[in-house]
């Protein structure tokens, strides 16, 4: 096969074989595909897009072009593998509550998690945050792990789909990020290598998410869902709304505190809300429940009983970390200013702009630029008023968590104007938008 016959096919809009795009993503893993040769194929597939079976196909091939696990071997014969993803958002830490919960239910939740960037935050990064914790595993501990505690997250190996790490870098060079076959590859072949029967894809949508409409995020959760059925993995997704911070948490610490008090179920309303809807899916579509309503009264009773919270100790001390935070929020790094942020003027919030909150976070340290980059895990931003809130003057719209007070005195307006509030009431944020199956 040649390289540029695989271009110019793409380029005039014909569909790709199996065997084509398995040849064109082994090229460019072992580099034998020169840069430019993928460039011009990802600038096709954005302009002429791919079929389901397509992408699926694409998918697979990037799932194969590294190391692929199985860990059935470790647990009893026809337990389902259940993982989750989230597309990132402003103060997601979902996974931090919604693993020790499923994993309480009865549920392995192995996952492999990555770091943040830009204005998301990344899994591996908060639970860093604990004194101790590693997400540094060898194969034989994650799987000793998973089989003995039943939860473990570790960071992404350096083989998991070594394509995507080709691949990504040139998209994002060249204008290619936003294609759609590219996007869900890119997410479901690490999902797919991990090994995982079921998926739950918690698709984030709005202002603080990379899909910022509703179409936009359906057209994705429909690819995906569909690519992972294709490819004989249970999946669902759900359209969860990030027009505003999720809970009230946005840094790193602070988001493992309001994970813990989650676990306890004293979380905030949406975010509270999310976690269970999401533990209850993957009980749902890993058939450890019937109904909806079964679903989740398991995540409640798991709740409750002080199950999940003891799930989470037990996972977190596995790990090397000191799980004692469970008990003592106060063994978390803490920053030493914290500096209020009032409101200009009194009415209801309209909006509250999460992308904003995320960059300042990022701004007063506790988020990275680029890959490598140092985080302090003591700062970030406390939400107190969220949209549909009344505020009078001088009220507190958000609590800044800083390494000093020049750096909290740096960000007040900014965070203030991330706040749109208006004289009319206004209603609540859903938080669940829509959920896509494989019927449709």
């Amino acid at each position: 096969m040649n390289p540029v016959d695989i271009i110019v096919k793409k380029r005039d809009g014909y569909e790709l074989t199996r065997q084509e795009i398995d040849f064109f993503v082994q090229g460019l893993t072992a580099g034998r595909i020169p840069d430019y040769q993928v460039a011009a194929w990802a600038m096709a597939v954005y302009f002429r897009g791919m079929t389901d079976r397509e992408t699926t196909n694409l998918t697979l091939s990037m799932a194969a072009s590294g190391d692929q696990f199985d860990l059935h071997d470790v647990l009893p014969p026809g337990t389902v593998i259940v993982d989750k993803h989230s597309s990132g958002g402003v103060g997601d830490k979902t996974t931090l509550a919604v693993g020790p919960i499923v994993a309480a239910c009865g549920l392995p939740v192995g996952k492999m998690s990555g770091r943040g960037l830009s204005f998301t935050g990344g899994t591996i990064d908060k639970l860093e945050s604990i004194p101790g914790w590693s997400a540094e595993l060898t194969e034989e501990q994650f799987r000793h792990q998973l089989r003995t505690i039943g939860l473990v997250v570790a960071a992404q190996t350096t083989n998991l789909a070594p394509a995507d790490k080709v691949l990504y870098p040139l998209r994002d060079v060249t204008g290619t990020v936003p294609s759609l076959p590219l996007i869900a590859s890119s997410i479901m072949s690490k999902k797919l290598a991990a090994g995982a029967d079921a998926i739950v894809l918690d698709v984030k949508c709005g202002h603080g998410a990379f899909m910022e409409t509703l179409d936009e995020a359906r057209a994705l959760s429909r690819l995906m869902v569909a690519i992972g059925n294709l490819a004989g993995r249970k999946s669902t997704a759900l359209i969860t709304q990030m027009e505003q911070p999720l809970g009230q948490a946005v840094g790193n610490a602070l988001e493992v505190k309001e994970a813990i008090d989650t676990l306890r179920g004293a979380g905030p309303a949406d975010f509270q809300e999310l976690v269970e809807t999401v533990a209850g899916e993957m009980l749902l579509i890993a058939g450890a429940a019937h109904t909806a309503g079964e679903a989740q009264q398991r995540v409640t009773t798991a709740i409750q009983s002080g199950a999940a919270l003891q799930k989470f100790a037990a996972f977190v001390a596995a790990q090397g970390g000191d799980a004692g935070v469970v008990d003592d929020p106060t063994l978390l790094p803490a920053a030493p200013v914290r500096v209020t942020v009032p409101a200009k003027k009194e009415g209801f919030v309209h909006a509250i702009d999460a992308r904003a909150i995320g960059l300042t976070v990022v701004a007063l340290g506790g988020g990275r630029q680029k890959k490598g980059e140092a985080i302090d895990p003591r700062v970030g931003v406390m939400v107190a008023a969220k949209v549909g809130d009344r505020v009078r003057r001088d009220s507190t719209l958000c609590t800044v968590h800083a390494a000093d007070a020049a750096a909290a005195d740096a960000v007040i307006e900014r965070l203030q104007d991330a706040y749109t509030i208006g004289m009319e009431p206004v209603a609540a944020l859903p938080i669940v938008l829509d959920r896509i199956t494989g019927d449709r």
